[in-house]
């Protein structure tokens, strides 16, 4: 099977700080309508600066669940009507603490308007080859952003991608995994446990 992620990998793109890559990303989102395509493959994340996730760290989920719910409002506006979200989150099970978290989240997310759905591990398998897929939103064939973060998961920026010879082939890729998904809202309430997950600092 051809490997569309290496040639991702290895095309050329502008590089932005953290900054920089919210900045364009408002302005593009602002301006498109239909799919946006998201591919999520860490299971781990540093969200510090994130009152809930915060709370999460410490232990403290009921706290976080509350934070959560206290978003809904600004989930709902990240999806207006003339967009289709469709999120594709890579689990692997056991599921990681941040996961836990990060799917109580976007359970949030998909009662205000997102289309997330789960893949496990196995389904990128192919995509693999010698490195993990990489974090992926596509806008469509000529806009397509890698996501980027340090080694210990926090945010550093992104690289924007706009060469329709490597993000068109990506595109069906995204579509085939999301059709063979399960809808996130049913998968944690068949997987994820209603315990909190276990705290990340002492």
């Amino acid at each position: 099977m051809k490997n569309v992620f290496d040639r991702v990998r290895k095309a050329p793109g502008v590089v932005m700080s953290a900054k920089e890559y919210r900045a364009d990303f408002v302005t593009e989102f602002e301006a498109k309508t239909g799919v946006v395509w998201k591919l999520e493959r860490a299971q781990h994340f540093d969200e510090r600066g994130l009152p809930s996730w915060e709370a999460f760290a410490r232990g403290d989920w009921d706290r976080s669940l509350a934070l959560m719910e206290d978003m809904r409002q600004e989930f709902a506006a990240d999806h207006p009507e003339r967009i289709e979200f469709r999120r594709i989150r890579v689990v692997e099970e056991p599921i990681s603490p941040y996961v836990h978290w990060e799917l109580a989240v976007l359970r949030v997310r998909a009662q205000e308007g997102e289309r997330g759905r789960v893949v496990p591990a196995s389904a990128v398998t192919d995509f693999e080859t010698g490195h993990p897929v990489p974090e992926l939103v596509a806008f469509g064939p000529s806009l397509m952003y890698e996501v980027l973060y340090d080694r210990e998961g926090v945010h550093t920026g992104g690289r924007r991608i706009t060469e329709p010879d490597v993000i068109e082939p990506c595109l069906p890729v995204f579509a085939s995994l999301y059709e063979r998904a399960e809808d996130l809202v049913e998968y944690f309430d068949r997987v994820v446990t209603p315990l909190p997950p276990p705290r990340l600092v002492p």
